[in-house]
């Protein structure tokens, strides 16, 4: 295995790509007891029309996320059971972009590793199970829909994008999930699960060797088809819809706002701008901005207010909102806060000190097994190295900031969506 030092923040990898194109990464965590695997494939909600071999598919939305759910049966019971047998705690979830099944251990660790890679990797379906499953994914799906906090981000999203994918909920809706059989299923599995387009990650005091072993014994010597994976039509950089309103039982108004950002980057740029949107995000409306502490001096936001900066395949997004009851106002003085610090410049000394808090966190998220193998698996399926984030914050400027806010938090990028109290909307 080729072994990477990251002198700067103290940790090692040892990177190998089998064959059959798996990429296997090994991050050795000495004198822990727990021990981590992650077993992922980059394939997620986002994904639901591709090309294999030739032939075009169009799937139904959810059906990354109810194959995520059958694949733990196998045709002598259910994995996650039998994991849970052998002192494994094991989970899995999807994403918009990725698919992940883990576990972690301080007991027989390679045993439990065997049988992650095998379940995930030969899929088990019937007709009667997987029809079962469709009423209790769509009991899912209709209490997500029930949350305030889902739905406002779900209509955000749909006023940014007129044809990306990120604009369909992940589970799907109760009526596309109808459409999905064994055979869809089975032929998903086939597009996505391939060894080429997956990555495991493991992470604690473990044998690395034998971790690679445990693939080449486990797993397809076959890579897969290369996919061809279609996000719909290029967008324009304006937001789709300018507001998006919907009455729910709630008690208080609550909004999102959001900007649509450039979603072009690849590779260690990608990376990068992903920081410059933390930083951005952090230095206009974080906790400590003098923004933040404006508007909730006045009343017009509370301890619910919040923003963040997201990245999805052919998407890019600056947010922030709430509980609120005049949305306009505070969308307005987001636009107008991001126009001054452009214009005006940011200051210095609190660009450094939001600088030093992320770069921080980032250090601190490094205690976290998980966190470790997600970010691990990000950056393998969109071409960067995560532990090279120090060096990528030494390439950010205070201009660079300065040009985000002026580029990006503008009126034409800009959706908004509001939830209203039921009683108000018919009022």
């Amino acid at each position: 295995m080729t072994e990477t030092a990251y002198p700067r923040i103290g940790e090692t990898v040892l990177r190998e790509t089998l064959p059959n194109g798996l990429r296997v990464a090994v991050v050795p965590k000495p004198g822990y007891r727990k021990r981590y695997a992650f077993f992922a494939t980059r394939y997620g909600g986002v994904d639901m029309r591709f090309c294999l071999n030739g032939v075009w598919h169009d799937t139904p939305a959810g059906i990354a996320h109810y194959l995520e759910h059958k694949m733990f049966d196998t045709a002598d019971g259910n994995a996650m059971q039998t994991l849970a047998q052998n002192g494994a705690e094991p989970n899995a979830f999807t994403a918009n972009a990725m698919t992940a099944y883990y576990f972690d251990c301080t007991e027989h660790f390679d045993e439990n590793l065997r049988i992650l890679l095998s379940f995930v990797s030969v899929p088990y379906f019937t007709q009667e199970s997987v029809d079962k499953e469709r009423g209790i994914i769509a009991q899912e799906i209709r209490m997500t829909e029930d949350s305030p906090d889902w739905r406002v981000y779900k209509n955000l999203l749909q006023g940014l994008y007129r044809t990306n994918p990120a604009r369909v909920p992940i589970a799907g809706t109760v009526e596309s999930i109808q459409a999905i059989t064994p055979e869809t299923l089975y032929a998903c599995h086939k597009a996505f699960y391939a060894p080429s387009n997956m990555l495991l990650c493991v992470v604690g005091d473990v044998d690395a060797e034998a971790v690679l072993a445990a693939a080449r014994d486990v797993l397809d010597a076959e890579p897969g088809a290369a996919i061809e994976r279609d996000y719909g039509a290029a967008e324009e950089p304006g937001a789709f819809e300018k507001s998006v309103v919907y009455p729910m039982e709630i008690a208080t108004p609550q909004f999102l706002v959001g900007f649509k950002c450039p979603a072009d980057a690849e590779g260690e740029a990608l990376f990068r701008q992903s920081l410059i949107g933390e930083l951005a995000c952090d230095i206009l409306l974080g906790d400590s901005s003098p923004l933040y502490m404006r508007l909730y001096d006045r009343g017009l936001i509370n301890g619910s207010f919040s923003g963040d900066f997201d990245q999805l395949p052919g998407a890019a997004y600056l947010y922030a909102g709430g509980e609120c009851r005049e949305p306009e106002r505070v969308a307005q003085a987001i636009m107008d806060e991001a126009a001054r610090l452009a214009r005006e410049g940011v200051d210095e000394t609190f660009y450094r000190q939001i600088r030093r808090a992320n770069l921080g966190a980032s250090l601190r998220s490094l205690n976290s097994f998980e966190n470790i193998a997600v970010g691990m698996a990000d950056g393998c399926f969109r071409g960067f190295d995560p532990y090279r984030f120090p060096e990528l914050y030494d390439t950010i400027t205070k201009a660079d900031v300065e040009a985000f806010l002026r580029e990006n938090i503008v009126e034409e990028r800009r959706a908004m969506s509001m939830l209203t109290p039921a009683k108000e909307a018919s009022a």
